[in-house]
C-alpha cells in the first residue's frame, strides 16, 4: 500500500525525479531529431523530398507506438516498469544511431565517403525503429505517471505540474537543439575529417542513459498504481458487442436505448460502459486535431530545409540551419509561465470563459497563421534567388542565401503561441477527462493525433504535386483553417465530464444495490468496520 511520500511546497517530491527524467529524455529525442533531416540529406545523400518523407515517417512511428506503451502499462507491467523497460530499448536505439553515422566504419579507401552506404542506412533505420518504440512507448506513461503522484484534492498542483512538465520538455529541447547542431558542425574522423554526426547522436544517447538512471533513482518515492487488467481489450470488446447486439435488435419492435453503448449492458457492467462512453466522447473530439500537428512538426523538416537557403550570419556567430529550431523552445520557456501566471488570469478577470477547448481552437487558428507567414517568407526567398521582368523573362541569377534567417522568427513566434494554448491544454484536458483506469489510453489517443498529423504531411505533400514551396505552405494553412472551424463547432456541443464524480455515483449505486440484495451482510460489515 502506498503512503503519502515526502513533499515540497505542497508538491510530491517524487515529481522532481519525473521532471528531470523528462528533461533528459527530451534532450535526447530532440537533440537527435534536430540534425536528423540534415543527416539524411548530407550523410545518406537523400534529396529534400525523400528526406522529408522519411523524417515524418519516423515521427509518425514515434506517436503510433504510444498505443503499445499504454496497453503494456495499463494491463501488464504498470507505468513504472513499462517506462524502465522501454527506456532501455530507447537507449540502445540512440547508441545504434550514433554508430550508424561513423563514416570511417565503411570508408576502406579513405576517400571521405562511405564505401557501403547500405550498412549505414540499415543501422540508421534499426536505430530509429528502436528509438520510436522507446520514446513512443513511454510517452503516454510518463505524464500520466506524474499525474498519479497527486491526491484528488491537489487539482491545482496537478494542473501546475503539467505546465512545469511541459516546461521541462522545452528546456531539454532548447538546450539540445542549440548543442547538437554545434556538435554536428565540428569536424571529426580517423582517416578523413567529416561533419561530426557520431558526436551529435552520441551525446543524446548519453543523456538518455542519464534519464534512465535518474528515473530509477526515485523509485522509492513514487506512487505506483497497479495495472487494472487488460482495459483496452475490454473496451474494444465492449464496443464490438454493443455494435453487434444493436445490429441484432435493429427491428422497431425493440425499444431504443439512451446511448448505443447501452446495448452492451447484457454482457458488460455499467461501470465499464460508462467509462467507455467518457473515452469515446473525448476521442471523437480528437478527430480534427491531427491537422495541427501536420503543420507543427514541419519545423524539423520543411522549415529547417527552408533555413538552408537563407543567410545565417549573425555577426560573430554563424547560425546553423538546424539551430533555428531553438527559437521554439526559447519562446516556450518564456511564454508558458507568462501565459499561465499573467495572460490566463487577465482573461479570467475579464470574465471570459476561456475553456480548454476554446484554447485548443485558438491554437489551431494561430498555427494556420504561422504557415501564412512561412509562405510569405518563401516568396521572398524565391524572389531573392532569381530576378524576373513581368514574371515572364528570366534576367539573371543572383547570390543565394541573401534573405536572413532572422526572418523565420515571426513564423516561429506565431507557431509557439499556438503550441502554448494547444499542446499544454491538450495534456491537461486528456488527463482530466479520463477515467481512473484509462488515463494512459486517453493519453495515447492524444499522441496518436500527432502520428496521424505526420502521415497527413506525407499524403498532402505527395498528392498536391505543387512545384512551389510557398504554395504548399498556403495549402496546409487553408486546410487547418477549415478544420479549425469544424473543431469549433464540435467543441461548442461538448459537455465536460468529471470522471471522479461519475465513478463516485457508480460506487454509490453499487453500494445501494449490495444493501438491497443482502442487507444483513452489509450491516454486519459496517458494524465490524466501526469497531476497528
Amino acid at each position: 500500500m502506498w503512503l503519502l511520500g515526502p513533499s515540497c511546497f505542497g508538491y510530491p517530491l517524487s515529481i522532481a525525479f519525473i521532471v528531470v527524467n523528462e528533461f533528459c529524455e527530451r534532450f535526447s529525442y530532440y537533440g537527435m531529431r534536430a540534425v536528423l533531416v540534415l543527416y539524411f540529406k548530407y550523410f545518406l545523400r537523400w534529396d529534400d523530398n525523400f528526406s522529408t518523407a522519411i523524417y515524418h515517417t519516423f515521427v509518425a512511428l514515434c506517436y503510433l507506438t504510444p498505443i503499445l506503451g499504454a496497453l503494456i502499462a495499463d494491463s501488464w507491467l504498470g507505468k513504472f516498469k513499462t517506462i524502465v523497460s522501454l527506456s532501455i530499448v530507447y537507449t540502445i536505439g540512440q547508441a545504434v544511431m550514433a554508430v550508424s553515422s561513423i563514416n570511417d566504419m565503411t570508408d576502406h579507401n579513405r576517400d571521405g565517403n562511405p564505401d557501403n552506404i547500405a550498412v549505414h542506412i540499415a543501422l540508421s533505420m534499426t536505430g530509429l525503429i528502436l528509438i520510436a518504440l522507446g520514446t513512443g512507448g513511454i510517452k503516454p506513461c510518463i505524464s500520466a505517471f506524474g499525474g498519479d503522484q497527486f491526491e484528488d484534492h491537489q487539482e491545482k498542483q496537478r494542473s501546475r505540474f503539467f505546465s512545469i512538465f511541459y516546461l521541462s520538455i522545452n528546456a531539454g529541447s532548447l538546450i539540445s537543439t542549440v548543442i547538437t547542431p554545434i556538435l554536428r558542425a565540428q569536424e571529426c574522423g580517423i582517416h578523413s575529417k567529416q561533419q561530426c554526426y557520431p558526436l551529435a547522436f552520441g551525446v543524446p544517447a548519453a543523456l538518455m542513459a542519464v534519464s534512465l538512471v535518474v528515473f530509477i533513482a526515485g523509485s522509492g518515492m513514487y506512487k505506483k498504481v497497479q495495472p487494472q487488467g487488460n482495459i483496452m481489450v475490454r473496451v474494444f470488446k465492449c464496443i464490438g458487442f454493443a455494435i453487434k447486439n444493436r445490429f441484432r435488435h435493429r427491428s422497431k419492435e425493440y425499444p431504443k436505448r439512451e446511448h448505443w453503448l447501452d446495448w452492451a449492458s447484457e454482457k458488460y457492467d455499467k461501470r465499464l460502459i460508462a467509462q467507455t462512453k467518457m473515452v469515446l466522447k473525448v476521442l471523437f473530439l480528437y478527430i480534427p486535431l491531427p491537422m495541427f500537428w501536420a503543420l507543427f512538426d514541419q519545423q524539423g523538416s520543411r522549415w529547417t530545409l527552408q533555413a538552408t537557403t537563407m543567410d545565417g550570419d549573425f555577426g560573430a556567430i554563424q547560425i546553423q540551419p538546424d539551430q533555428m529550431q531553438t527559437v521554439n523552445p526559447i519562446l516556450i520557456i518564456i511564454m508558458v509561465p507568462v501565459v499561465d501566471a499573467v495572460i490566463y488570469p487577465l482573461i479570467q478577470k475579464c470574465k471570459i470563459n476561456f475553456t480548454p477547448l476554446r484554447k485548443i481552437t485558438v491554437g489551431m487558428f494561430l498555427a494556420g497563421l504561422a504557415f501564412v507567414a512561412a509562405a510569405l517568407l518563401q516568396v521572398q526567398i524565391d524572389v531573392s534567388s532569381a530576378r524576373y521582368v513581368t514574371q515572364l523573362r528570366y534576367i539573371e541569377d543572383i547570390q543565394p542565401n541573401t534573405v536572413h534567417m532572422a526572418w523565420q522568427i515571426p513564423q516561429y513566434f506565431i507557431l509557439t503561441c499556438a503550441e502554448v494554448v494547444f499542446s499544454v491544454t491538450g495534456l491537461e484536458f486528456s488527463y482530466s477527462q479520463a477515467p481512473s483506469n484509462m488515463k494512459s489510453v486517453l493519453q495515447a489517443g492524444w499522441l496518436l493525433t500527432v502520428a496521424v498529423g505526420n502521415i497527413i504531411v506525407l499524403i498532402v505533400a505527395g498528392a498536391s504535386k505543387l512545384s512551389e514551396q510557398w504554395a504548399e505552405y498556403v495549402l496546409f494553412a487553408a486546410l487547418l483553417f477549415a478544420v479549425c472551424i469544424i473543431f469549433a463547432v464540435m467543441a461548442y456541443f461538448y459537455t465536460y465530464t468529471d470522471p471522479n464524480e461519475v465513478e463516485a455515483q457508480l460506487d454509490e449505486e453499487e453500494k445501494k444495490k449490495q444493501i438491497k440484495q443482502d442487507p444483513d451482510s452489509y450491516g454486519k460489515e459496517s458494524e465490524a468496520v466501526s469497531r476497528m
